[in-house]
C-alpha cells in the first residue's frame, strides 16, 4: 500500500466554469504533499466571445456562494484563476478582491493578474513582450495594468481570430509557442502569456530555449506565488527561470 503523503497545505482554486486547463497545470506544478480543491464559478454567457465587457462582468459578479463552498475545506490560499478579469478592472480592484477573498476563507489569496505582476517583479523584469487569446481592447487594458505597476507592454500578440469561451483551452501548444515568439522584442526582457485556460505551462521551456529570455504564464505566476507565500519546496515538476527565484 502507498504510504499517503498529503499533510501540506491545501489549496483552494476558483476556476471559470469553462476553463479545462487551469486544473491539470496545477495538478501538474504541485508540490508533493500539498492538496487542491476546485469550485467553478460562473457569472458569464458560455456562448458570447469573451471580450473586455464580458470579462469584466465576471470580476464584478457575485462568487459569495463560491467562496464558502471553498471556505468548506479550510484551505491554507486561495487562488483566484482568472487573468482578464481583473485586468479589465485595474490594479485596486485586484488588490481589494484578493483582500475580500481572503477575508471571507481566512486565507491568503493570490489573484492570476497579481501573479502575473509579482513574478515579473521577481525576475526584476519591467518591459516584456505580452502574448493572449483575448480580444484587442483587453490586451490594452493588461498593458495598462502593467503599466501601472512600472511594466512596460514592448511587444504585443494576439492569435489574430476570435476564440470562443471553449477556443481557448483549445489552442495547441504550438500554436502557443508560436505566439510567445511573436509577441517578442528586442527591448523585451521576459515573454508574457496570460490567460489560465491557455496550455501555457506545456511550452514555456521552449520559449526560453528559442528567445534565451524567461516566460512568465499566469498558472505558472500563481504557483510560483503560493510556493513563496506558504515556503514551499522547489521540485523537479516547475518549469522555467521563474522558479529560481523562489
Amino acid at each position: 500500500m502507498m504510504a499517503d503523503t498529503r499533510g501540506l497545505p491545501r489549496i483552494g482554486v476558483l476556476v471559470p466554469f469553462t476553463n479545462t486547463n487551469l486544473e491539470p497545470d496545477l495538478m501538474r506544478m504541485r508540490v508533493p504533499g500539498t492538496t487542491l480543491h476546485f469550485q467553478r464559478m460562473g457569472g458569464y454567457d458560455v456562448d458570447e466571445i469573451p471580450g473586455a465587457d464580458q470579462m469584466a462582468g465576471l470580476g464584478a459578479s457575485d462568487i459569495s456562494h463560491d467562496l464558502r463552498m471553498i471556505a468548506g475545506v479550510r484551505p491554507d490560499i486561495v487562488l483566484y484563476g482568472c487573468t482578464s478579469a481583473t485586468l479589465t478592472h485595474g490594479p485596486e480592484f485586484d488588490t481589494n478582491l484578493a483582500e475580500n477573498i481572503s477575508d471571507m476563507c481566512g486565507a491568503r489569496c493570490v489573484t492570476a493578474a497579481g501573479a502575473l505582476v509579482a513574478a515579473l517583479q521577481a525576475l526584476g523584469v519591467r518591459q516584456v513582450g505580452f502574448s493572449s487569446p483575448y480580444l484587442g481592447e483587453i490586451n490594452r487594458q493588461a498593458a495598462r495594468f502593467l503599466q501601472s505597476q512600472g511594466i512596460e507592454t514592448v511587444g504585443c500578440a494576439d492569435i489574430s481570430r476570435e476564440l470562443g469561451n471553449y477556443g481557448q483551452g483549445e489552442l495547441q501548444p504550438d500554436e502557443i509557442h508560436d505566439l510567445a515568439c511573436r509577441a517578442d522584442h528586442e527591448q523585451a526582457e521576459a515573454i508574457v502569456l496570460s490567460c489560465t485556460d491557455m496550455r501555457s505551462v506545456e511550452v514555456v521551456e521552449r520559449v526560453e530555449a528559442a528567445l534565451g529570455k524567461p516566460v512568465v504564464t499566469s498558472n505558472q505566476a500563481m504557483m510560483f506565488c503560493l510556493m513563496r507565500a506558504l515556503n514551499l519546496p522547489r521540485h523537479s515538476m516547475l518549469p522555467g527561470r521563474l522558479f529560481d527565484c523562489l
